[in-house]
């Protein structure tokens, strides 16, 4: 075998790739030659690897292959080969025996005896380290003259002791690699500790090898150890049972739990919990729910540990309930409610506040619906909440007052304290906020305030000049007295109550007001309360969830947000909401429509109830009194939320002992036909508050005989409704419809005022009718017809398919796209 002589010893290499198998010992490092494999290998990098320059490879590789181009050129397999043998050829050692023998001894102290010498030659044999690889490649007997001198004589006493004829072995006895430099380490320590160790090993593989052979030997044995190994597997599972069984078992039980559930969790029968159940005192089978208290008795009885279960539900886990740190709040403006008895003059105050006029546009100038405004007082700002004062709109009253900071009671001077002022007085007493008394109406003659403030010491509020807490101001809405007073003393209560909100944070409030706007669709009516509400948040109020689209504030300017305090109308939700509701603005639309589907669930759960059969006003008494009528279903569809609600609170009051009246549906917006269709499977009546049914809604009615009875005013339904369970129903007047027309194009003609162009597309008008004004399904005017022109002609009536000019007595606020429905009140002989 022809080899190569470096200073790093013999490495043989195998060549990577091709058929033969050639072994070269070469000095490359062992990086060099990983490289090799896996990389290019260049001329120069040859060069520098053999202690050679690149000429002299070239010229190799030119005599016996194909001349390289330069020095960086990237060399193949047989080129590299080519090299490999050249130089194995050319570089040739006389032994593989006497590069091995070749072994670096440890320096001897000199004061060592001679006889020592043979073991610390043996040793120095044994533990020398291996030449370092920055030496120059040479021949064995150059290398053996450039030992250090003080190497040969301890070499020499160790040759002494060996036999003088000792075969050459090809196994090298041991090389060391010295990496010390310079440093003094004490390898003998060092070696001794190896050796203890391998010795060590080696006993315990001898040993491990001596068992196995001893297992295997017992032949006969095996089935035997397997059987014997089963048995104790058996005997421990035995014993963790058992310990199991002493180790109470731990019960989460919540605030109400079935039997059977509470069995199951205990891993114990039903009819041992039903056992215990009895003993106890308890009657309950598995179906039964009971409470956390009876429970944890039953399964601690039972021998189980009993732990709170602790349930987050959806609205904990969605509705942010923090309190707010003290350095986060705010001041924010009062929010104030004002309350009294019908006519007393609650809106007329406010709109000598505000400068305008909102008690004209109601029925009757009763305040049937909620308002909400915002002012500037002497430069601070103050939210103003307007609430009916009629009997029926006790709930309005109650919301009112729990959702504002300062309640104004307003009595008349000339009338007194009346049952809705007591009311009034109670719900502000209830919500534990200030009052403040407007003694109004002080221009009139008879008006009397001393006597206002002796009855008002009958309910615990005592003027200040009589030695009491209670804030009195005289006041005329009419004239403007004393309202500035008024407001003085608002901003000075609110200043003691010292009202503050946290503005950075999601919001959340009440719902003021609602309703169904044909061309918006639901609009709502927020009271901001805490946080600030911003135009694209995601709110859920009750059963409703949507995300605001806009938001106006009182005046009609459109806001993009709104902080504490604010009252603002939204649009954007996806059912009207109930009016009272809070409402919370949340991040997670999904998680927030999972919840509003699982309130729907509650309520539907607690509303489903047997129904009746179909019912009309004029035979409910013969029905009462044939025992046939047990239940009186009705459906009120109102204008806005708070007046259906009302009315539906006025209703299912005057039930008696014959008959129960039950609103199976209460909804905003107008008659349609899923409402009849409702009605038709129900045997309902349809009661319409200010709202008016569509066209397909009254053909469906007329063909399935529901009866349809329209309000403007809710004496008028009360009144009804009780006259008929009572049997005094007898109606003078039936009304007979006539015709529709629809107002296609407006027109202001001097002296004669505004002039609806109408269709007529149905029936006809007539000019001695009386009419109703309909827009999005709500009526807004009733009234009389002042004239009917076909061209410059007057006419008695119009039929369908024509055209027609009409002027309504009294009223100027037309539309385009509004209904003009035409009718008679015929009298009914009784």
């Amino acid at each position: 075998m022809r080899t190569y002589q470096t200073t790093t010893g013999l490495v043989p290499i195998r060549k990577h790739s091709g058929v033969r198998c050639v072994f070269s010992l070469v000095q490359v490092p062992q990086w060099r030659w990983l490289y090799l494999l896996n990389n290019k290998y260049r001329v120069h990098e040859v060069a520098k690897d053999f202690g050679k320059n690149s000429k002299e490879i070239a010229d190799i590789l030119t005599d016996y292959a194909t001349a390289p181009k330069n020095h960086m050129q990237v060399l193949e397999d047989g080129e590299l080969s080519v090299i490999f043998d050249y130089l194995t050829q050319h570089n040739q050692v006389e032994s593989v025996e006497s590069i091995y023998a070749d072994v670096y001894h440890e320096p001897k102290a000199a004061a060592k005896p001679a006889q020592a010498a043979p073991q610390g030659g043996q040793k120095s044999a044994q533990s020398a380290p291996r030449p370092q690889n920055n030496q120059k490649p040479q021949n064995a007997g150059s290398q053996q003259q450039a030992r250090p001198a003080q190497q040969q004589p301890a070499q020499k006493s160790g040759q002494t002791q060996q036999p003088a004829a000792r075969p050459a072995s090809r196994v090298p006895e041991k090389k060391i690699v010295d990496t010390r430099k310079g440093g003094d380490v004490n390898l003998d320590k060092y070696d001794e500790r190896l050796e203890d160790l391998a010795a060590g090993k080696t006993k315990q593989m001898q040993a491990g090898k001596q068992k196995f052979q001893g297992r295997n030997q017992r032949k006969g044995g095996f089935q035997g150890g397997n059987k014997r190994r089963q048995e104790e597997q058996e005997k421990m599972r035995r014993l963790q049972l058992e310990i199991a069984k002493k180790t109470p078992l731990t019960v989460k039980i919540p605030d109400e739990i079935g039997v059977g559930e509470l069995a199951s969790r205990m891993k114990k029968t039903g009819a041992e919990v039903v056992k215990t159940l009895m003993k106890n005192g308890v009657m309950a089978s598995l179906s039964d729910v009971i409470d956390f208290d009876t429970a944890a008795i039953i399964a601690e009885e039972m021998g189980c540990k009993v732990e709170k279960e602790v349930i987050v539900t959806i609205e904990e886990r969605l509705i942010d309930t923090a309190e707010d740190k003290e350095e986060d709040l705010l001041p924010r403006a009062p929010v104030v409610v004002v309350m009294g008895h019908v006519d007393h003059g609650k809106t007329s105050l406010l709109d000598y506040i505000r400068n305008a006029n909102v008690a004209s546009g109601e029925a009757g100038g009763i305040t049937q619906h909620i308002g909400a405004y915002q002012v500037q007082v002497n430069g601070q700002t103050i939210t103003f909440l307007d609430t009916p004062g009629h009997e029926a709109f006790t709930a309005m009253r109650a919301r009112g007052a729990m959702v504002t900071d300062i309640a104004i009671l307003v009595v008349a001077a000339d009338d007194g304290i009346m049952p809705q002022t007591v009311e009034s007085i109670n719900h502000a007493k209830a919500a534990k906020i200030p009052i403040i008394v407007a003694i109004n109406k002080m221009d009139k003659p008879e008006a009397n305030p001393d006597r206002i403030k002796q009855q008002l010491t009958e309910y615990e509020l005592v003027p200040e000049e009589w030695g009491g807490d209670t804030i009195i101001c005289p006041i005329s809405a009419k004239t403007g007295e004393g309202i500035d007073n008024l407001l003085e003393m608002v901003n000075l209560t609110a200043e003691m109550q010292e009202l503050k909100a946290n503005p950075n944070r999601s919001a959340h409030g009440a719902v003021i007001e609602a309703r169904l706007d044909k061309g918006r669709g639901p609009v709502a009516t927020l009271l901001v309360q805490n946080g600030t509400l911003k135009q694209g948040d995601v709110i859920i109020a009750g059963t409703a969830v949507g995300r605001v689209r806009a938001m106006t504030n009182a005046r009609g300017q459109k806001l993009t947000e709104a902080g504490p305090s604010v009252p603002v109308e939204i649009i954007g939700m996806g059912e009207v909401p109930g009016a009272g509701d809070d409402f919370h603005a949340v991040a997670d639309e999904r998680m927030a429509r999972e919840l509003v589907e699982q309130r729907k669930h509650e309520q539907k759960m607690a509303a489903s109830g047997p129904v009746g059969h179909k019912v009309s006003l004029e035979d409910l008494f013969s029905q009462i009194k044939q025992g046939e009528m047990k239940e009186l279903p009705i459906i009120v569809k109102a204008d806005v939320q708070g007046s259906a609600e009302a009315v539906k609170a006025s209703l299912e009051k005057i039930s008696n002992d014959e008959v129960r009246v039950r609103v199976i549906h209460c909804a905003v917006g107008a008659i349609n036909e899923s409402d009849v269709m409702l009605a038709t499977t129900s045997g309902a009546i349809i009661v319409g508050f200010n709202v008016r049914p569509d066209a397909n809604a009254k053909d469906t009615a007329g063909r399935n005989g529901v009866d349809m009875r329209m309000y403007r005013v809710i004496y008028d339904a009360i009144d009804e409704i009780e006259a008929a369970m009572k049997g005094m129903l007898a109606p003078k007047f039936k009304e007979v419809a006539l015709g529709q027309a629809e107002v296609r194009e407006v027109y202001k003609i001097t002296g004669a005022g505004i002039v609806a162009g109408c269709y007529v597309t149905e029936g006809k008008v007539e000019r001695k009718a009386q009419i109703r004004l309909v827009r999005d399904g709500i009526v807004v005017h009733e009234g009389a017809i002042a004239s009917l022109k076909r061209f410059k002609d007057d006419a008695k009536e119009v039929a369908q398919g024509y055209e027609c000019g009409i002027t309504i007595e009294k009223y100027q606020d037309i539309k385009q796209g509004d209904i003009i429905e035409c009718f008679l009140m015929e009298q009914i002989e009784v």
